[in-house]
């Protein structure tokens, strides 16, 4: 957690280490004396302790660490008051860090919830980020409010996300905001500025809003950056449905967390917390006791230390083994995307040589008129929403959708409207293959099919294309047993084939869809889509 506060450094150092002080003794630890360096405040438990000041500011620091028995590991628990001079903005800093270090490197962290001195230091500073209060508990939108809200969501300033619910018609928002969201909301204080839209401020912000609207009980998480403006923006910012939320709400809150706890650990730090120094605690000397004595309680404190020491770096070795994996995957998908982008430019440049050809074509007949006059509208219609294309779906000749239309369905909580666009282009295009596969004039698989002429009345980017899945997924049975998906025995007597073949609807979220198709046309003369819904698992998810 990272926040802000007008307050000076010395009002907000005192009243950061009052509620550091509540939240041990709730934890019934000894909090009647604690010194500058370390102090142990129970068995197992030490609490650190540094500060300092300056010319070029101050900060004081608290670290506790809990080990409850060898075989858990350690809790960390870091608070962090810093006063930069440097900093222009008239404001103190304040920082969170819970984290769990395994017993062996080999093991997985714990995820840490939400803990009480983050309640207790948003219910007793002025927290702010950028423009927007920072409260433990989310606050309603009001019809006066909403010019404010959309100039913290647009704040260039802003590091938290905004997360935003709405009522549903019909229901009492107090009602909701008690029974729903402040159970959704449980792992957010801290992590994200939370609202409540009223059902009386609905109409306004959504108008505001038109690319990113929420409604209907969803729950919108605004990540910091938004461009309102940008419609294709929307996919950035995801949708929880309000089918989902009701569903499990435990569950729900803590998938509302992972994007909120991913972007506050990646996030890089101010400058004025960034250059604090490395705490290291020296161990205090001992003065009672034999010569004996005193050297061996040193020797176990430094033991102790260099104990901590190996559990921060096995977590650094950790963390850059994690950013590499990132790196990589990132630079996959720019490739994916260059080569993609590559593909289209030269079916646009191919494009435009046809047109000045049959251009040239006209002028030569001399019908001078039609070869300058605008070309006519497209005449596809998109579907409306995911459901109305399952239906139309239904009247494509030579497709069949075998797979669960729920999951398909699922996909307008989303609102990323170009995913339907891109679907309906998919399915007019397989199903015009399908009519040329069944005829025995295709010519090859759909890959091949959208890289030649006959795919210029629906077309569809050959970039978007995979006809198989990776080694790693078709050996796994895990990963392979998601893609084994229906189709009528006809096709195969155990009534499922191992779907591989799929085309990319969207990315650049955590739904990412995709379409799962069998190419039956040389037996029965159809195409069987087996699955229209977000990324299956991989060895990457």
């Amino acid at each position: 957690m990272v926040i802000s506060t007008p307050q000076d450094f010395v009002t907000a150092s005192a009243l950061a280490e009052r509620q550091l002080y509540t939240w041990l003794e709730s934890k019934h630890y000894d909090a009647s004396a604690l010194d500058e360096g370390r102090n142990d405040i129970a068995p197992n438990v030490t609490l650190d302790r540094d500060s300092s000041s300056g010319r070029q500011g101050a900060y004081t620091r608290w670290r506790m660490r809990e080990t409850p028995s060898p075989e858990i590991g350690t809790w960390q628990s870091t608070l962090t008051v810093r006063r930069d001079h440097r900093d222009n903005a008239d404001r103190t800093w304040l920082q969170v860090d819970i984290e769990h270090m395994p017993s062996s490197t080999g093991r997985t962290p714990t995820r840490a919830n939400t803990p009480g001195i983050a309640g207790l230091l948003l219910d007793s500073l002025q927290a702010r980020d950028g423009l927007a209060e920072v409260k433990a508990k989310p606050a309603f939108i009001e019809p006066e409010d909403v010019q404010e809200v959309i100039e913290e969501l647009c704040d260039e300033q802003r590091r938290l996300p905004i997360v935003i619910a709405s009522v549903p018609y019909c229901v009492d928002a107090n009602a909701w905001a008690d029974r729903t969201v402040e159970h959704a909301y449980r792992h957010l204080p801290g992590l994200a500025v939370l609202y409540i839209l009223s059902p009386e401020a609905q109409s306004s912000f959504n108008q505001e809003l038109e690319f990113h609207p929420v409604f209907g009980g969803g729950i919108r998480t605004y990540m910091p950056g938004i461009d309102p403006a940008w419609k294709p923006d929307a996919q950035s910012h995801p949708v929880m449905s309000r089918r989902t939320l009701e569903a499990d709400v435990r569950r729900a809150a803590r998938t509302l967390a992972i994007l909120p706890q991913r972007h506050a650990l990646r996030q890089p730090l101010p400058a004025a917390l960034a250059t604090l120094p490395v705490q290291r605690t020296r161990p205090r000397q001992q003065i009672h006791g034999s010569d004996i004595e005193k050297l061996t309680g040193e020797i176990k404190a430094l033991n102790a230390l260099l104990d901590e020491a190996e559990q921060i770096e096995a977590k650094r070795s950790k963390e850059v083994e994690e950013l590499n994996s990132d790196l990589d995957k990132a630079d996959r998908g720019a490739y994916e995307l260059r080569g993609e982008n590559e593909e289209l430019y030269e079916q646009f440049q191919v494009a435009q040589r046809r047109v000045r050809f049959l251009q040239e074509q006209l002028r030569k007949a001399g019908e001078y008129e039609a070869a300058n006059c605008e070309p006519p509208a497209p005449v596809i219609t998109y579907p409306e929403t995911f459901a109305d294309l399952l239906d139309r779906l239904k009247k494509l000749p030579y497709l069949c959708f075998t797979g669960k239309e729920k999951i398909t369905r699922d996909l307008d909580s989303q609102s990323v409207d170009n995913w339907l666009r891109v679907a309906w282009d998919a399915l007019l295009a397989l199903d015009h293959f399908a009519e040329a596969s069944a005829k025995g004039t295709a010519g090859g698989d759909f890959l091949s099919w959208c890289k030649n002429e006959e795919s210029h009345t629906y077309p569809f980017p050959a970039a978007k294309v995979a006809m198989r899945e990776s080694d790693t997924v078709a050996r796994q049975d895990k990963l392979r047993r998601e893609r084994m998906l229906p189709v009528p025995k006809s096709v195969h007597p155990d009534g499922v084939v191992f779907m591989q073949a799929h085309l990319r609807i969207g990315s650049g979220n955590t739904v990412a869809p995709r379409l799962h198709f069998y190419d039956d046309g040389s037996n029965t003369g159809r195409v069987y889509v087996g699955y229209l819904g977000p990324h299956l698992r991989n060895t990457l998810t």
